[in-house]
């Protein structure tokens, strides 16, 4: 009987990760090339690079997202934390983390616009830095005689501002610099205009105008550089941008808003009849102020007239007269006084000085000094031979108690090979070398016997 045996069990394939890694990122651009996601932003951060980070989130779940840089500078806002969008991308895996992610190719806020949502993160953004303060706005001109337009050349809003302008007064000149209002570039174009204006300071006033439009059409006016220029600027700027119901940016940092680019002519350049009547009221409140001035001094004159010195001003007169005479007097005398008293300080100090024989006084001091001088030097004669005389006994002492002395008399000295002197024959041993100090010469020996 044949034995047949069977492996039942599967062939095991062994995945490396890179490659598992891989299938999962090929299946998950298979099936999620083109998706919409709808979540919270959280944990968002642009890198250096420009790359975009964040997570999207709900209340089960999360995903991270990235955006790269050429998708995120397409975007009309900024995304930050908690803002509810919806985003546009493929799913694909980030291999060196093993973290799958979405790659965002467009984001846009739930339940509101890009376009109105940009406008109004911009607006916070902005307030909040103070652009639209009051404080910082500048004043119109009362009669500018140099206005600058900035808009469009082809469109109504510029035909309506020249007619109302020259209409309103027409000895006024006018520059207009030719901006695109809408579209790629408008924006840079409308910067450019703003600084031009600035750096040549041809103009007394600006007015950037455009007629209306839906916010994109408007969304030139609502950029961010723009807004920057406009607060940048040092020539005040009315903003006559769309209708009435329009806002932008610019109306809220420009120094004056109008409702239209007609009311922005109308606001810049008063009529003639309302210079008159300026005129007139300057007049009138001109008049009233001096009225009053008039009777404010009349009334101090009045009050002036009414004071008691007045009355009497010929009494007065003599007594300030005779007060004067007085003080005249105490002054002569107190003068006289301090003349009298110098005179006798002077004469006292110039006995004393005619008392005082200078040359004699001298010739005592120097008498004095040769005397001491004397007594000095005698004393130092005497120091120094009794320094002599003790020197030369010292001399002779230490002649009498010195060795050489001894020396001379027969005796000597005796030192062993190390120098030592010797004073016991236990100090060396027979065949030593010894050294003999004479009085005059030294002698080296060996010890040939000791007792």
């Amino acid at each position: 009987m044949t034995q047949f045996q069977f492996n039942l069990a599967p062939e095991r394939k062994i995945w490396s990760v890179r490659e598992l890694t891989v299938r999962i990122r090929d299946q998950l651009a298979r099936h999620f090339s083109d998706i919409w996601v709808e979540g919270e932003i959280s944990n968002c951060k642009e890198a250096q690079s420009g790359h975009f980070y964040f997570t999207l989130k709900d209340a089960k779940a999360q995903v991270r997202c990235i955006s790269f840089r050429n998708q995120f500078r397409l975007l009309k806002f900024r995304p930050e934390d908690g803002l509810h969008v919806t985003v546009r991308g493929s799913i694909s895996v980030y291999e060196p983390r093993g973290d799958y992610q979405i790659y965002v190719e467009h984001i846009e806020p739930v339940g509101l616009g890009a376009l109105q949502g940009a406008f109004e993160q911009l607006k916070k953004r902005l307030e909040a830095e103070g652009l639209f303060d009051p404080a910082r706005k500048k004043r119109l001109p009362l009669l500018p005689r140099r206005i600058g337009l900035i808009t469009s050349p082809h469109g109504a809003a510029v035909s309506d501002l020249v007619r109302i302008l020259r209409r309103r007064f027409h000895g006024v000149c006018i520059t207009l610099y030719p901006v695109p209002v809408q579209g790629q570039g408008a924006a840079a174009e409308i910067v450019e205009a703003l600084t031009f204006f600035n750096k040549k300071k041809s103009v007394d006033v600006l007015i950037v105008a455009r007629g209306g439009g839906s916010l994109e059409d408007l969304w030139a006016f609502n950029e961010e550089s723009v807004a920057r220029a406009i607060a940048a600027s040092s020539i005040a700027i009315v903003s006559g941008v769309g209708h009435e119901t329009d806002f932008t940016i610019c109306d809220f940092v420009a120094d004056v808003r109008a409702s239209t680019p007609s009311a922005a002519a109308e606001l810049v350049v008063q009529t003639r009849r309302e210079f008159d009547k300026h005129i007139a009221d300057l007049r009138r409140s001109l008049a009233q102020r001096m009225s009053y001035a008039l009777l404010h001094y009349k009334h101090r004159l009045q009050t002036f007239a009414a004071h008691r010195g007045f009355r009497r001003p010929v009494d007065l007169l003599r007594q300030a007269r005779q007060r004067t005479d007085d003080l005249t007097a105490q002054l002569a005398g107190g003068l006289r006084g301090r003349l009298e008293l110098a005179r006798r300080r002077f004469t006292i100090a110039k006995t004393r000085v005619v008392a005082f024989d200078l040359g004699s006084r001298v010739v005592s001091l120097r008498l004095h000094l040769e005397k001491h001088t004397g007594e000095v030097n005698l004393g130092i004669e005497q120091q120094i031979r009794l320094k002599r005389e003790r020197l030369e006994r010292l001399r002779l002492q230490l002649e009498e108690r010195s060795p050489l002395r001894i020396l001379e008399r027969g005796f000597a000295i005796a030192y062993d090979h190390a120098g030592n002197v010797l004073r016991s024959a236990e100090q060396v041993s027979v065949g030593d070398t010894v050294s003999i100090q004479l009085a005059r010469g030294l002698l080296t020996t060996e010890v040939k016997k000791k007792s």
